[in-house]
């Protein structure tokens, strides 16, 4: 038998004598993947060593007063930002603007990945509708969402909803653009054996194209979440009345940088924690995918 021949199925009372029995010349081990104790405790320790060195290097830096073409002097120190950070946490205006960003990417996030699954399976799967929306999409697609605050501003009667608008336009168009391409890149083949079988375009729909197109989508909307996150802070800087982003900018014209620093460091922490939760939900819903290792999350 080659290793390109499908074996035949082991009857169950010889699983028993196969296992342990040496594998045949030429066949494919699988190739376990590092301890999942060992291997996560080292990646861990490696990811914290790096934090802390990057800290320890802005403190050096900042309490020296460094000038290394950078001028460090004006940046404040860790202690400086830790003491601010200890005020805000203690503040009910800090959580406040917490639950106005959230609230706002989680709403135009939402609706862009609605919307942008569905238009991208359409434009992908209906040469008619390809011919109708593609024109404007591609025309309204290369505009930076941020570009579009003063129309949002025109068009909505509230703030509020301008920014949701930005946020969505932001996230819209990579869930749309990568499901497009992923329903473009399915084998035919799958198509037709379903409609060999007797399946409509239902089944198709639901069972071919759907499932097959779940790693691009999350890709798009990993990709989505980053950008929505951009837009909706520089949203809130311009016309937003609470929030992160609009903390931070009046931190700014005060000229209360230790604030500035933690408005930005909860940015990041906001746009990692969603950003790891958008990963963590596809890995759940693409485990009949192959991972690095040999293995499946």
């Amino acid at each position: 038998m080659t290793s390109t021949e499908t074996p035949p199925a082991t009857p169950p009372a010889a699983l028993p004598a196969a296992v342990g029995a040496p594998a045949e010349a030429g066949a494919v081990v699988p190739r376990k993947g590092p301890g999942p104790r060992g291997g996560r405790g080292a990646r861990w320790a490696v990811r914290a060593a790096s934090v802390a060195v990057a800290a320890g290097a802005w403190q050096l830096l900042t309490v020296t007063d460094a000038r290394l073409w950078l001028r460090f002097d004006r940046l404040p120190s860790l202690d400086e930002i830790a003491a601010q950070a200890a005020r805000q946490l203690a503040t009910r205006t800090y959580y406040l603007d917490l639950l106005q960003s959230l609230s706002r990417i989680l709403t135009g996030f939402g609706l862009a990945a609605v919307a942008g699954i569905a238009v991208g399976v359409l434009v992908a799967r209906s040469p008619r509708t390809g011919d109708v929306l593609g024109p404007l999409l591609e025309a309204v697609r290369p505009i930076p969402a941020i570009a579009l605050v003063p129309m949002a501003i025109l068009l909505f009667p509230a703030d509020e909803q301008g920014i949701v608008f930005i946020t969505f336009t932001a996230a819209f168009f990579p869930v749309m653009v990568s499901t497009r391409h992923a329903v473009r890149a399915l084998p035919t083949l799958w198509e037709d054996a379903v409609r060999t079988l007797g399946g409509r375009r239902r089944h198709v729909l639901v069972n071919v194209v759907l499932p097959g197109v779940l790693p691009g989508v999350f890709g798009g909307l990993s990709v989505g979440m980053g950008v929505a996150w951009i837009c909706v802070i520089s949203a809130e800087m311009i016309s937003g009345e609470f929030g992160v982003g609009y903390r931070t900018w009046m931190s700014y014209t005060i000229v209360d940088y230790p604030a500035v620093i933690v408005g930005m460091v909860t940015i990041g922490l906001l746009g990692w924690l969603t950003s790891a939760a958008v990963e963590l939900a596809g890995r759940r819903a693409t485990r009949w995918l192959p991972r690095a290792g040999g293995g499946r999350s």
